[in-house]
């Protein structure tokens, strides 16, 4: 697995875990964790992936779809 380059795996990082703390009330640094510990966060990080075309919503979308149902693949971002 090639790796997405750290540039653009920082600007996902505070962004989705800025949207994820507004949204949930969580400190940044949960946030943080729980972002980067998740299935999105890999998948994102796998640049054949090329994830980041999504944009930060789509990856956030991903992260919550994994969140609720335990696969990021629910998201409406990769079945639409």
């Amino acid at each position: 697995m090639k790796k997405t380059s750290v540039e653009v795996l920082d600007y996902y990082d505070e962004e989705v875990v800025k949207m994820i703390s507004e949204k949930y009330g969580f400190e940044q640094i949960i946030s943080l964790r729980k972002f980067l510990s998740s299935q999105s966060y890999s998948m994102l990080s796998d640049s054949e992936l090329e994830m980041w075309e999504f944009g930060p919503a789509g990856i956030f979308d991903m992260w919550e779809s994994e969140q609720i149902t335990g696969d990021p693949r629910n998201s409406q971002y990769l079945r639409g």
